[in-house]
């Protein structure tokens, strides 16, 4: 699966990872709905970080098809909720 992080780039992650990858989604989904800004951050940073680790980043000129996009590290709770509606960053 190929992910993009807003302002940093495209990763190529394996499938592998999406049920680790989707939890921290579904928490950062629930974290939204209860407006818990701390939570979001902690969140949004252990998912962007999973992705970071679990994947092997594209080069800079590369264009594939990102099958995520995950806005950036600084993007407040209201930011991201304007973004997704409530449909969750990971499809599925």
């Amino acid at each position: 699966m190929i992910v993009r992080i807003m302002g940093e780039g495209q990763v190529r992650v394996d499938d592998a990872h999406f049920t680790e990858l989707n939890k921290l989604d579904d928490e950062l989904l629930a974290e939204m709905e209860s407006g818990d800004e701390a939570g979001f951050r902690r969140t949004l940073t252990a998912l962007l970080d999973a992705v970071r680790g679990f994947g092997t980043p594209l080069p800079d000129d590369s264009l594939e098809p990102s099958e995520l996009i995950l806005p950036t590290p600084d993007a407040t709770l209201e930011e991201v909720r304007e973004l997704l509606g409530d449909d969750g960053l990971i499809p599925g």
